[in-house]
């Protein structure tokens, strides 16, 4: 039986805001069984506590930010929720001193990073997984995104189309069959981007105050900035594929199906996953053997099968 995790002790990292370009601290704990993903903003008097699902995520501009009735926000939330998705790690305390977390380098490759080092641990309770029933589509104009049954793991196909002359038309398609190393080596390290042109407006309305070289991609009207240039590629498309992961993975549950999608955001990841769990017809949850396990062709870091994309 595939069983739960959390991490194996307790782990801090810091860094600065993406929005409010100030200075983070995030922890994460261990966490028992049927917990779920669960948030504190230490800063406040009391702490104020947030369970990580769906219905929480009530702002997309920009990033996706939970935030509950009474205001109180996480921004960036969606870097650490992929990672997280590539551990299988379901159940987890994250306690952050702001309205956001580090923003770090922009990926989620520091995530991997710190859960490698110390490790996961299998919780006695069976993993449970949203196996996609039928097909769930949610439109905004030209935009589009859809989960279908798919009984071979979790595979996603993402269509971005920028006209500008750093992103080559042949590199804005990536097809994807998700396994936790495949997203730790092929999705992880692939950063946010922005337009040099759309930074005075973000700044205007207080968004993307710590943004720099360091943490995101930037493009003038001609090529990238950073002196390093990109990480992968087609790191633009990598970097949209990863923010789906993590935006599919709000309520710490793994999906069984196919997503595609063109010219998504956060808006539509969010859109789609509520709509997908709208109606009990449209998916079951289920619990898999070890051996179902591997022959739908999943597996995350750290765990014993460690079955790759199919040929």
């Amino acid at each position: 039986m595939v069983k739960q995790r959390t991490v194996a002790k307790e782990i801090s990292t810091t860094g600065i805001g993406l929005h409010s370009g100030t200075k983070v601290q995030v922890t994460f704990r261990p966490a028992p069984a049927d917990t779920g993903i669960i948030y504190t903003r230490t800063d406040l008097n009391p702490p104020v506590i947030m369970k990580c699902d769906a219905d929480s995520v009530r702002d997309t501009q920009l990033c996706t930010a939970l935030v509950n009735a009474e205001g109180v926000r996480i921004s960036t939330v969606e870097h650490l929720t992929a990672a997280l998705s590539a551990f299988g790690i379901d159940n987890l305390f994250v306690d952050v001193n702001a309205p956001e977390l580090p923003v770090l380098d922009g990926s989620s490759q520091p995530f991997i990073y710190l859960f490698e080092s110390v490790g996961t641990v299998e919780l006695d309770a069976p993993k449970r997984f949203f196996r996609v029933l039928r097909k769930v589509r949610v439109e905004d104009k030209e935009k589009w995104a859809e989960l279908n049954p798919c009984d071979d793991g979790f595979k996603l196909d993402l269509t971005i189309d920028f006209n500008h002359p750093a992103m080559e038309k042949e590199l804005q398609h990536f097809s994807f069959d998700f396994s936790g190393r495949g997203f730790a080596s092929e999705l992880s390290r692939a950063r946010t981007f922005c337009f040099m042109r759309d930074v005075e407006y973000m700044h205007a309305h207080n968004l993307a105050l710590g943004g720099s070289l360091e943490n995101a991609v930037v493009l003038d009207d001609y090529r990238v900035v950073n002196p390093d240039g990109l990480r992968y590629p087609n790191e633009f498309v990598k970097h949209k594929m990863l923010d789906a992961v993590g935006d599919l993975y709000m309520e710490g549950h793994s999906i069984l199906g196919a997503f595609s999608a063109y010219k998504t955001g956060h808006t539509l990841n969010n859109r789609l996953l509520h709509a997908l769990l709208s109606d009990s017809k449209n998916y079951e949850v289920v619990t898999l053997s070890s051996r179902e396990q591997e022959n739908a062709g999943i597996d995350f870091i750290g765990s014993n099968v460690m079955h790759f994309a199919k040929a």
